[in-house]
């Protein structure tokens, strides 16, 4: 069994999963993205079991995976997964048709069109990129003045991220939102995650709390999970003020380090068991 861990800069995450393969004795590499090469005329095999993606880079992840599993190499998460979880509107899609709850979202590709179909919303409405993470880029537009500024300044930048217009109502939780990790089928923890800003994850500032795991919160993580393939991510969901949960956005490549304050549960051990007991059935 030899495992390849794909990541650029090693974080608290990363030396946490090292820590797990060694205490488990299992033999693996650290593939740094940024030393890769490779030539498709040329390879046509690889020496590799599995392959645990942790890549800043969505792009990287997204190519890579393709790469190895090529090959018939296992990869955690699968191409597919990564491929839907990089891509807002992809997830949303694939939310929508699982039939989960997720906020109301709308997109378009031209400045007028958005506004009509953010005003059939009503405002406030969040203004996303369809790609990235860590809370960037995200506006609240609270009227039509706003909106069309925003809109007119994603237009003229232009590129990847602000080529199509991707809106969701503003949900107005109270003060948290909740962060519940699946591995397999399983959910090692959830964290709420909360901040006085209306953007709460740990990343701009957001303070986490160890929660239980209700019924609701394990089953709708799950069903979430499943509609996009992934095998260890990390779904965020939202209250809504009502008490309704409502899934938000699922990370492909989900970090921990903020758990790691408020719980002794071994988050790494979790998704390094995960993988060798995936290998052991493949076997």
């Amino acid at each position: 069994m030899k495992i390849a861990v794909l990541c650029s800069r090693v974080r608290i995450e990363e030396k946490l999963l090292f820590a797990a393969l060694e205490d488990r004795g299992v033999t693996f590499d650290r593939l740094d993205t940024r030393e890769l090469a490779f030539d498709t005329s040329r390879q046509r095999s690889c020496e590799y079991d599995a392959v645990l993606v942790r890549c800043l880079s969505d792009s990287r992840a997204f190519y890579l995976t393709h790469w190895f599993e090529s090959f018939g190499v296992m990869t955690i998460n699968c191409h597919r997964a990564i491929a839907v979880c990089g891509d807002k509107l992809r997830t949303s899609i694939a939310l929508h048709n699982a039939g989960i709850p997720t906020p109301r979202t709308v997109f378009a590709f031209e400045p007028n069109r958005m506004i009509a179909a953010i005003e059939d919303i009503g405002y406030p409405v969040v203004l996303k990129p369809i790609r990235g993470s860590w809370g960037r880029l995200l506006a609240k537009v609270n009227d039509r003045c706003a909106a069309e500024a925003l809109l007119e300044h994603k237009k003229t930048l232009g590129g990847v991220a602000h080529g199509v217009f991707y809106a969701q109502e503003y949900v107005d939780k109270p003060g948290r939102d909740l962060r519940a990790l699946v591995v397999g089928d399983e959910i090692p923890y959830a964290i709420w995650r909360s901040s006085e800003h209306w953007i709460t994850n740990t990343a701009t500032g957001g303070e986490p709390e160890l929660c239980s795991v209700s019924e609701d919160v394990r089953e709708l993580a799950l069903r979430a999970a499943r509609a996009v393939r992934g095998e260890i991510v990390g779904v965020d969901l939202l209250e809504t003020a009502d008490g309704r949960l409502v899934v938000n956005e699922i990370n492909h490549t989900p970090e921990f380090h903020s758990s790691v304050r408020v719980s002794d549960i071994d988050i790494a051990g979790y998704m390094v068991e995960y993988v060798i007991a995936k290998l052991e059935e493949d076997s």
